[in-house]
């Protein structure tokens, strides 16, 4: 692209954001709950970088990690309502901590933060080891029927979307597969390389390297459709329909901040959304984009939390 063009592109993109990029009074912060390297991580950057020059303003990415990101969630809460303070949320923040036994919750996620819109859909993807005893979901599920308890499934820890993931699984095919909790996804993942624990439900994104390395063989995808990356790796729900998940990240600002500063948050990450240099980055970090209205996101929210709930319940799971 050259000069002429950026500046086009850049020019036609400030035209479509609210006067409110002309009242920011300085650096925006973007908090972050999770530390560099990860999902969360990657994709809180991507999105900085694209909207800096949208909003006129830096926006610093301030990784507050601790708590299940919790850290994080309450540092934005505790911010002026000012629009000069963002949270990219995970979906378990806004969807799982807050209703999960024995879980400690520092914020009201629904008084405390504002929805602006979600962001990235992050493809869950069921990986396992490649000399583990199936290949396939029709497999995986028979062997697990007739040998109940024996395969062992890994998570980066008790409540979080991993190991919700794979009880929602358990529920819906009627197998016992043991949870072999680990604190952090990087030892589950080494854990199954190694083949000492037999299979995982997670984020692509985390797990390309040990796939493109052949560490993992990827089995199928949980999320509704296949990664462009990966698009000869079946979907889980051609075997269990019901089984469709998408672990989403998305962005809320701090509770009482006026609806202007939330639409104007709303229209600038809307404008990135349709930037082919941010869209082709999201396809190649395995990430699917999500953007809507604040409206569509609190749907969102809702449905999970509902959902997610009811996987709690019937599983019995607590919080670590």
């Amino acid at each position: 692209m050259n000069l002429r063009t950026l500046a086009g592109t850049l020019l036609l993109a400030l035209a479509t954001v609210p006067s409110q990029a002309q009242q920011l009074k300085g650096d925006v912060r973007f908090f972050n709950g999770f530390p560099p390297g990860g999902t969360s991580d990657l994709l809180g950057r991507m999105l900085a970088d694209a909207l800096a020059p949208i909003v006129g303003q830096k926006v610093i990415v301030e990784n507050r990690t601790g708590a299940s990101g919790f850290i994080a969630a309450e540092a934005t809460a505790r911010s002026a309502p000012d629009g000069h303070t963002i949270f990219l949320a995970p979906m378990a923040l806004m969807t799982i901590s807050p209703q999960m036994p024995g879980q400690k919750v520092t914020i009201d996620v629904e008084k405390d933060l504002a929805p602006v819109t979600n962001v990235g859909g992050i493809y869950n993807v069921l990986v396992a080891n490649p000399n583990g005893p199936f290949k396939t979901v029709p497999e995986l599920v028979a062997y697990a029927k007739k040998n109940p308890g024996r395969l062992t499934y890994a998570s980066a820890g008790n409540g979080t979307s991993q190991h919700l993931s794979a009880e929602l699984f358990k529920k819906l095919t009627g197998t016992f597969i043991t949870h072999i909790p680990y604190r952090g996804g990087a030892p589950a993942v080494i854990d199954i390389v190694a083949g000492r624990t037999d299979m995982m439900f997670g984020n692509m994104p985390e797990f390309l390297g040990q796939i493109r390395g052949g560490g993992l063989k990827p089995i199928a995808f949980g999320a509704p459709k296949a990664s462009p990356v990966l698009p000869e790796v079946p979907l889980v729900s051609a075997t269990v329909p019901e089984f469709k998940i998408t672990n989403w990240f998305g962005v809320v600002t701090t509770g009482g901040t006026p609806p202007e500063w939330v639409s104007f948050w709303n229209k600038s990450i809307a404008t990135v959304a349709k930037q082919p240099a941010f869209i082709q980055r999201m396809t190649e970090n395995g990430m699917d984009i999500l953007v809507g209205s604040p409206n569509d996101f609190r749907a969102t929210i809702a449905a999970d939390r509902k959902r997610w709930g009811e996987v709690i319940k019937s599983a019995g799971i607590r919080a670590d």
